[in-house]
């Protein structure tokens, strides 16, 4: 017993009914400065005040009203969170325990750190959230994409073909030639928001995974940058969770994306495989490169995007770069953790 209280991470205070300190353990000590510790020792009252920074009540995070030292018979104070001033580390929460030991003038108080607890619980709430926030952006993009192709495309299609029709119904040379001018136009138009509607969410990734979504995605940027990518998969036509096939999609999307921008290449490589229980993509060019020691070209969000949103299904993006030796960018997620999540 005595070795668990002297070497006890818990830090524990043994005081009297008058409030002055009969023993602290080392991990208590630790907590106080060493004018605190004197006055502690000393008895001086209410010392404990001068760090404690106050417990939390059903209707405050920090309140001194009805203190566990004034009321330590309250049920409440039998088990409680407490804030304290600490040497070095500032104000940290506490699991605390108040105890009056058995036929003895002695109430015990024990502290149990909760700051580490805090920290991944903050970032399990921040992972949760973005969550939220990616999968709502998502069924956003999806909407939208269908209003574009089923309501705005369907409509300007229907328009177009009318032009076509009223052609035919005038030999005013003039007239036909604003009609083809007219219908060209429209027609550009119409590409643009059939291209729009898929880059917001290809029906393909929905309707047959990510090969599927890749290749259209490859044949687009062919037509309209002149960029070939060579393509190598293993996956076929299998499925993984939603929320899985739109991160790999939406980090090899913006990892091309910053080749075509940055790279000055006219051919990239992907790779998308299955092994060993991984879903790896693998995005890489032989053009400008960069220092990733430096600060990145642009506003830098990309590749905070594409490991933020790697990182919400247990995933790695890894980037290697050399200026003049192109850039390499590596995801690597579990597939395990990953087959029974939520879709987006």
């Amino acid at each position: 017993m005595s070795k668990l209280y002297s070497q006890s991470r818990e830090a524990i205070f043994f005081f009297n009914t008058a409030g002055r300190v009969l023993y602290m353990n080392p991990a208590a000590e630790r907590i106080v400065d060493d004018e605190v510790l004197r006055q502690l020792y000393e008895g001086h009252a209410e010392t404990i005040c001068r760090v404690c920074r106050g417990y939390m009540s059903e209707t405050e995070l920090r309140t001194c009203i009805a203190c566990y030292f004034t009321n330590p018979e309250s049920e409440r104070f039998s088990s409680f969170q407490v804030y304290l001033d600490t040497v070095g580390k500032g104000v940290i929460p506490y699991a605390a325990s108040y105890h009056t030991l058995a036929d003895e003038d002695v109430h015990v108080l024990m502290l149990r750190d909760l700051s580490q607890q805090f920290k991944t619980q903050e970032s399990f709430y921040q992972n949760k959230m973005m969550k939220h926030v990616i999968h709502a952006q998502e069924n956003e993009r999806r909407r939208i994409s269908r209003e574009l192709h089923d309501s705005v495309a369907q409509e300007l299609m229907s328009a177009v073909i009318d032009l076509r029709v009223l052609k035919y119904m005038t030999g005013e040379e003039e007239l036909l030639k604003k009609m083809r001018q007219t219908e060209e136009s429209m027609t550009r138009l119409l590409d643009d928001i059939r291209n729009l509607a898929v880059e917001l969410r290809p029906a393909a990734l929905d309707d047959f995974g990510l090969e599927a979504a890749f290749r259209s995605h490859f044949k687009r940027i062919q037509q309209s940058y002149g960029v070939t990518i060579g393509f190598e998969s293993n996956l076929d036509q299998q499925r993984y969770g939603s929320e899985l096939e739109t991160v790999v999609y939406r980090i090899g999307q913006e990892a091309i994306l910053n080749a075509l921008k940055y790279a000055d290449v006219d051919h990239i490589e992907l790779m998308l495989r299955e092994e060993n229980g991984r879903i790896w993509l693998i995005i890489e060019d032989h053009g400008n490169g960069f220092d990733p020691a430096d600060d990145p070209i642009g506003t830098g969000l990309g590749l905070y995007g594409m490991q933020e949103r790697a990182e919400l299904v247990g995933g790695k993006v890894s980037i290697y770069s050399e200026k003049g030796k192109g850039t390499r960018i590596t995801l690597d997620i579990p597939i395990i953790s990953n087959t029974h999540g939520e879709g987006q």
